[in-house]
């Protein structure tokens, strides 16, 4: 069973499917345990339209544990249920045995041996392979084999001289400034292409790296912080420790994931004793009440079912196609019954996407939530023995009064006829398809480099990373708090923690004072408003517990880890995690619960616990640094903090009360003045065309990042501004650059998203994400920005100060 979303996860991690029963997500969500009576069929409702009282539960994904998401998430969110500050760019962890070695996209698929096997194979059909390409009769090509494996250090940058705490204030500032004129056009007027202006030499300054589809800030961030955590993974483990305590283990992970060399001895066995092994994996959405099981509808093997249902995407569909044929011949199947197979499967899921819902019309909470008995699943679903299957997956009795939610009625309806009219055979190997794209990452590099040959087509990927990076990334992943815990006992600086609260709160002021100048809601609404923003938790850095070693080797106590034994960590991992899930199931939602992984680069809001999540990752430049200026502090993770606040009132969060409870709090004329101010961001960044690829912006889409783009550099700009006030002999500029301190502010933010993209993840980043791309999102945030115009004195009618502006906030 699969995931409602992630995402993409905080670390922007690609995880991939895992179904292992009917194509349908299950996952957790709190509802009322005692739902008020309701037809066998409930219609649809717009949400503004719900009677007062009528709370349901909003889908937070975040609320799941991190490690979790990351783990065991889909490979392609459909929905982003929660609003993170990052890019959406899909990203790419998986290694070659030596980074100048690492597949490019014109290598031959198979080595020798392989080719030799596959000819071998090709001479007749092997048994089981009437019934599934994935059931493996011939043990020793399940194994894991690196032979001869040697790895070679990168020779990358050293960004990571933040975490080293190098440096003093001139320094500091004498850095900054050559960095900021290094990516800087200053032949480009500001007031016509601001983004041009500061970030028109990044590209020449940073090449895309082959082992990446685009390259930005915050993958730069990410390199400097992954380098970081795999020098502390890879100290030795002080002999106090025993194998009991959850940093050794982490770091045994990062050993098991690096030793490939002796993983092929111990794990030669069929893949379906693995599936045995899997247990079903949930998602956690938190409200103050009880976590029941949630079904929604599945993700596919392709970015959006526009891959499957587009004639224009059909390399990418054939592709799709290869990849599987390859991987299961590498499996053991021979290569006349992988084919077969795989347009069987391919013919399957394209009539899977036909039933699923496109994110557009996904965006109405209403419209998905039902909340229901089992028994009234087992009325509107009697295909389905619903009791017997959760009293299976959950290994309890389940009775017909239990609650459950349904994100995606019509869609199981449809389900269930589809596999009604479906071969056994084409369902049982899709299933396990599923299964295998998820256990490619853990498998040798002769799936790697498969996987390498698809990425390439798909995102134009040319090179695969270094295995260090992506065994830096799993254990993160895995065991977040562990690594977080090593992180900030030896890097973090408190000060940092402290004084981003402190701004937190600043800006949040800021907040309350525009919202109090707002002409277009009524006074009751803006009080509710009001009050949603002051009941607002704050999370910034990480938790207490993880600097406590009896309570962090307590959340890992379960987890068997050794250090020549990858493949079976990784299932001890997963087998965990969702013992843990599913013993919440029934129990009061804990909210001041911290789940999250510190060491990432992010920010994000959750809606349904009204709550700001800030973590140590983030805390450096060009966001933040004890010695900036406050400019530039107030134009990086100010403007973040500005952005994740106003999530509270985008298009979704603004449906969720200060308690997180979805119901229509606000009044009519407050409702229909918003959706005519979103309505101008939508119709804005739509008329925004990507020349590299010929394409528009989704403005319907990504209307929430931007109305919270477009309002937290507002609030941002506006506690600055008072900052000023109260600190006028502050010296604001930096060495060698004639800017003010208000012009660095906008700088600053616009160089947060200097990046470039290949065309390939261009076009799949369109049609996918959440989030404007970069260049869209300075250019379309600051032309509306009365503040920006004034300050670099842009002529009202220029581009970047045009006479109709949009503003929500």
């Amino acid at each position: 069973t699969s995931r409602s979303n992630v995402e993409h996860t905080t670390e922007e991690i690609e995880d991939e499917d895992r179904v292992i029963v009917s194509d349908m997500k299950t996952s957790f969500v709190p509802v009322d345990l005692h739902p008020p009576p309701r037809p066998p069929q409930r219609r649809k409702r717009d949400i503004d339209r719900v009677k007062n009282g009528d709370t349901i539960a909003g889908n937070n994904t975040r609320d799941l544990d991190e490690e979790l998401d990351n783990f065991v998430g889909d490979y392609y969110p459909e929905v982003e249920v929660d609003d993170n500050y990052e890019s959406s760019e899909t990203k790419d962890y998986y290694y070659s045995e030596k980074e100048g070695e690492a597949t490019s996209f014109n290598d031959k698929y198979e080595d020798v041996v392989v080719e030799k096997r596959l000819k071998e194979e090709s001479a007749g059909t092997r048994e089981g392979d009437a019934f599934s390409i994935f059931i493996n009769n011939t043990e020793a090509w399940l194994s894991i084999a690196a032979e001869g494996d040697t790895i070679d250090d990168d020779e990358m940058p050293d960004f990571h001289t933040f975490w080293k705490g190098e440096g003093n204030v001139r320094s500091i500032r004498e850095a900054r400034a050559r960095i900021m004129l290094k990516y800087m056009d200053k032949s480009a007027d500001p007031c016509q292409d601001f983004y041009q202006y500061a970030c028109g030499n990044w590209a020449k300054r940073n090449p895309i790296p082959k082992d990446k589809a685009g390259y930005d800030t915050f993958e730069m961030l990410r390199e400097s912080l992954d380098s970081v955590l795999r020098e502390l993974l890879e100290d030795p483990i002080p002999s106090k420790l025993d194998a009991d305590d959850a940093t050794v283990k982490a770091k045994y992970l990062f050993q098991s994931c690096m030793n490939y060399g002796n993983i092929h001895v111990s794990y030669n066995f069929p893949l379906n004793n693995v599936i045995v092994t899997q247990h079903v994996c949930y998602i956690v959405f938190i409200l103050p009440v009880t976590l029941c099981l949630l079904f929604d509808q599945t993700s596919l093997g392709l970015p959006t079912r526009d891959y499957f249902l587009q004639s224009a995407n059909a390399v990418y569909l054939e592709a799709y196609k290869d990849y599987l044929i390859k991987i299961a011949t590498l499996l053991g199947a021979s290569l006349h019954n992988a084919t077969v197979h795989a347009e069987e499967l391919i013919e399957f899921e394209t009539q899977l996407a036909t039933i699923t819902s496109s994110s557009d019309e996904r965006r109405n909470f209403s419209e998905l939530y039902q909340r229901m008995s089992v028994g009234e699943l087992r009325t509107l679903v009697p295909q389905v023995d619903w009791r017997r299957y959760l009293s299976i997956v959950q290994a309890r009795p389940v009775n017909f009064s239990e609650p459950v939610v349904v994100f995606a009625l019509q869609y199981i309806q449809n389900l269930v006829v589809l596999l009604s009219k479906t071969q056994p055979r084409t369902v049982a190997n899709y299933l396990l398809w599923r299964f295998v794209r998820h256990r490619v990452n853990n498998l040798d590099d002769r799936f790697q480099e498969v996987k390498q040959k698809f990425y390439y087509i798909l995102f134009g990927r040319e090179q695969a990373p270094s295995r260090w990076k992506n065994c830096v990334t799993q254990v993160n992943s895995n065991m977040g708090m562990a690594v977080g815990s090593m992180f900030v006992k030896k890097y973090f600086d408190e000060n940092s923690k402290n004084d981003t609260l402190s701004m937190t709160q600043e800006i949040q002021r800021s907040f309350r004072e525009l919202l109090n100048k707002t002409s277009w809601i009524d006074d009751e609404t803006k009080s509710l408003a009001t009050e949603k923003v002051n009941a607002m938790s704050l999370r910034i850095g990480y938790p207490d517990f993880i600097l406590q070693p009896h309570l962090l080797n307590e959340r890992y106590k379960d987890v068997v880890i050794q250090p020549d034994r990858y493949f079976e960590n990784t299932l001890n991992i997963l087998q965990h995690l969702t013992r843990v899930e599913q013993d919440r199931l029934g129990n009061t939602v804990n909210k001041t619960l911290w789940n999250t992984a510190p060491a990432v680069v992010n920010a994000y809001y959750s809606r349904n616990k009204n709550q700001i999540s800030q973590f140590t990752g983030i805390l450096q430049p060009p966001f933040y640094h004890r010695f900036f200026p406050r400019s530039l502090n107030y134009g990086g993770i100010g403007v973040v903090i500005g952005h994740e606040i106003t999530h509270g009132f985008d298009d979704k969060g603004r449906l969720f009360d200060k308690d997180g409870n979805l119901h229509r709090w606000w009044k009519d004329e407050a409702i229909d003045g918003f959706h005519q101010r979103a309505q101008c961001l939508i119709d804005q960044y739509a008329r925004y065309t990507v020349a590299e690829v010929g394409m528009q912006i989704d403005g319907i889409n990504t209307q929430g990042e931007n109305i919270a783009d477009n309002g937290g550099i507002k609030q941002a700009f506006r506690a600055y501004e008072k900052w000023l006030r109260l600190n006028e002999e502050e010296d604001e500029t930096l060495p060698g650059m004639s800017a003010t301190g208000k012009q660095l502010f906008f700088l600053n933010f616009a160089q947060v998203w200097c990046g470039s993209m290949r065309p390939e993840a261009t076009r799949n980043k369109l049609k996918t994400a959440v989030h404007s791309p970069g260049k869209f999102r300075v250019i379309g945030t600051l032309s509306n920005s009365k503040d920006f115009a004034q300050v670099f004195n842009c002529p009202p009618g220029s581009p970047m100060n045009p006479v109709n502006k949009c503003s929500v906030w």
